[in-house]
């Protein structure tokens, strides 16, 4: 081999491990978030087992949460108020006045209609599209899960069943959607009905 074909075929190898070298750095290095900062936790979430989505909303400063979709209706039978056992969970306010605390965190109370009780809580943006969801009962015991961000939707589409016709006797079938909670998440979190977030949830 010339050395002039050597040195050809050297450099065309050093080239080769440099390329392989900045490719391995740059598969290897994080991902970085985009726009964390300006992010705000304002929209609908997939909660962890998939059953609801909250929708959050800022309302004069302070991030509320309705239950804008469930998998099954429910009815916040916990409820320490008797009066609001029998409301359905459903545009039921959960995430109770959140105040910022620190860049994408903000701290305020949850409402959880499984067993009744508004625990201190926390929410907080892991990246744009995950939602870290912490609470605590009398400053320990304290669990969390993560969210998800999902394109708003007040139910799932469903299609209608092909319509029968009724046999004598017997009742036609029906089928039960799901009401739509408002548009105005503010207007519920604040008592719309009549009724504080104080009084029915804590």
């Amino acid at each position: 081999m010339s050395i002039r074909a050597y040195s050809k075929s050297r450099n065309a190898r050093l080239l080769c491990v440099a390329f392989a070298a900045w490719l391995i750095a740059n598969s290897a290095a994080p991902a970085q978030p985009v726009n964390v900062a300006a992010s705000d936790p304002t929209w609908e979430w997939l909660v962890e087992k998939q059953v609801a989505r909250i929708k959050i909303a800022d309302c004069d400063g302070r991030m509320w949460g309705v239950v804008a979709w469930e998998a099954q209706p429910g009815v916040d039978t916990k409820n320490p108020d008797p009066n609001l056992r029998s409301r359905p969970t459903l545009g039921m306010p959960i995430l109770l006045g959140m105040a910022a605390s620190k860049p994408n965190k903000w701290e305020g109370q949850i409402y959880n209609s499984e067993d009744g009780h508004t625990y201190s809580a926390s929410i907080s943006l892991l990246d744009p599209n995950t939602l870290r969801v912490q609470g605590c009962f009398l400053g320990f015991l304290c669990g969390g899960e993560k969210w998800t961000r999902v394109e708003p939707q007040n139910a799932p589409a469903t299609t209608p069943p092909p319509r029968t016709p009724a046999k004598p006797g017997n009742k036609p079938k029906t089928t039960v959607s799901q009401p739509e909670p408002g548009d105005d998440v503010c207007s519920r979190a604040l008592g719309s009905t009549g009724l504080t977030h104080e009084r029915g949830l804590k």
